[in-house]
């Protein structure tokens, strides 16, 4: 029996409060989800029971609930993300009360509006999330180690929050071919946002944090002994002095185990710490690890 599942989503419908929210439209009779012009149609992110049906097939007790990328929309105005963003938390919420101790939220902040955070903290602050949700990238505005996000950082480490750090939509153009954007893009955009924060110090600095990186923590784990090579060699803006260096700030993050590798996820156990890597499936997308047992 696996204990916990931190990486599945959810696309939380509430019909009647979806009607009149700019950009969106539920599309009740063939179960599909369109935002600004987007058409979402994994049916299963729409319906809780089918992922509570696939825990109990697969022996996993309970599941961190976030909700997909798609349903990010980083480009929103900040009134618009204001509004989209309370839908989705309180969405969220009601839609995993209806299974108590087998679906846990995950709260949502978005980066790209700082402005948001004090008031988003305060809800949160209530204490009726498992943990957050944050997107790696997606937006030119999102960089982990911006001042801004301090206070953010302060309130997480008061509440020894659970932080799952997914990415969003890279925006490379190179990358739109070949569904590069996901394949080489996701673990690409959570190296970077990992990489800011342990440059920054973030992870000592705020060790009440457990910083869960999704997808085995990407390319980052590739990235540490670089980083630490940076340190050794006193390389241009890195201070060798008041930041934890590399290899030690990587054993405070924890990662899932979608490596889709044996030698990748042998990467992370040895990155992380063997305890670090803990069990997540990304239900219900292909990309994802649908068989527990493997």
């Amino acid at each position: 029996m696996i204990d916990v599942d931190v990486h599945t989503h959810l696309a939380p419908i509430v019909a009647h409060r979806l009607q009149g929210l700019k950009g969106v439209e539920w599309l009740e009779e063939t179960s599909r989800l369109s935002l600004d012009g987007l058409v979402v149609g994994m049916k299963d992110l729409f319906f809780p029971e089918r992922l509570v049906d696939w825990l109990d097939r697969r022996g996993v007790r309970r599941a961190l609930v976030s909700i997909p990328p798609p349903l990010y929309r980083q480009r929103l105005s900040i009134e618009d993300a204001r509004v989209w963003v309370e839908y989705l938390n309180e969405a969220l919420l009601e839609t995993v009360l209806r299974h108590p101790g087998r679906l846990a939220p995950l709260f949502y902040v978005p980066l790209e509006h700082p402005e948001l955070i004090d008031p988003l903290m305060r809800v949160y602050a209530r204490g009726e999330y498992a943990g957050i949700a944050l997107a790696a990238g997606g937006h030119p505005d999102i960089v982990y180690s911006r001042q801004v996000y301090r206070g953010l950082w302060s309130v997480l480490d008061a509440h020894k929050s659970f932080v799952f750090v997914h990415p969003g939509t890279c925006s490379d153009p190179r990358l739109h071919p070949f569904y590069l954007e996901n394949l080489a893009g996701n673990p690409y955009e959570t190296g970077v946002a990992a990489s800011h924060l342990v440059m920054a110090g973030i992870p000592a600095c705020y060790p009440g944090i457990r910083f869960c990186l999704a997808h085995a923590g990407g390319v980052f784990p590739c990235l540490c002994g670089r980083l630490e090579q940076g340190f050794l060699t006193r390389r241009p803006g890195i201070d060798t002095e008041g930041v934890e260096w590399p290899r030690q700030a990587i054993r405070r993050f924890y990662c899932d185990g979608i490596a889709h590798d044996e030698a990748t996820l042998e990467l992370a156990r040895e990155m992380f710490g063997e305890d670090h890597v803990l069990f997540g499936s990304d239900w219900p997308f292909p990309m994802g690890l649908t068989d527990p047992e493997a």
